[in-house]
C-alpha cells in the first residue's frame, strides 16, 4: 500500500515547541518511527511537511495522480479554519484519509475543539501522542 503522511505547520518543531503538550521527541524521531512501521508492514510511506497552506493543498492534489492509496494528515492549526484543505481532502475520493492530532484537541482551547478538515476524512485520531500516526497506518492497512 502507498501511504502519504502530510504534516502541517509547526510539526517540524516537535521536541522544541510546547513539550508539555507535544512531548520531547523531535521530528526526526517521528520520521524514523514511521519509516520503521513502513518497513515492518511492507508498505511505501512518504512523509511531507509544510508550513504553507498552498503547498499542503498541492501535495493532496498530487496524491490523486501518483497512486497514493491512503492519506494521513495532521493539518496543525489549519485544522480549525482551512476550508481550502477540507475541499482538497474532499476532492480526493480515490483514497482513505485519516486526520491525526498528537494532543487531545477535545481537552484544549475552545478553538482547537473544532475541526473543519475532519469531515473530509474517514477517521480522526487524537490524544495518542506520536503513536497516533501508527494507529492511523494500521487503520488504513486494515481496511
Amino acid at each position: 500500500m502507498k501511504i502519504l503522511i502530510i504534516n502541517g505547520p509547526n510539526l517540524n518543531f516537535l521536541g522544541i515547541r510546547e513539550k508539555e503538550v507535544y512531548g520531547t521527541q523531535d521530528y526526526d524521531y517521528l520520521l524514523r518511527m514511521i519509516a520503521e512501521k513502513g518497513e515492518k508492514e511492507h508498505c511505501q510511506i512518504e512523509v511531507f511537511q509544510s508550513n504553507h497552506e498552498g503547498a499542503i493543498i498541492d501535495r493532496i492534489q498530487d496524491a490523486y495522480f501518483d497512486g497514493t492509496e491512503g492519506l494521513i494528515i495532521n493539518p496543525g492549526a489549519y485544522t480549525h479554519y482551512s476550508y481550502a484543505i477540507h475541499d482538497a481532502l474532499a476532492a480526493v475520493t480515490t483514497m482513505r484519509k485519516v486526520e491525526v492530532h498528537i494532543s487531545d484537541i477535545t481537552n484544549r482551547e475552545e478553538f482547537r475543539k473544532i475541526s473543519v478538515t475532519a469531515p473530509a476524512c474517514d477517521r480522526q485520531i487524537y490524544g495518542k501522542g506520536l503513536e497516533g500516526y501508527l494507529f492511523a497506518i494500521d487503520f488504513l492497512l486494515n481496511l
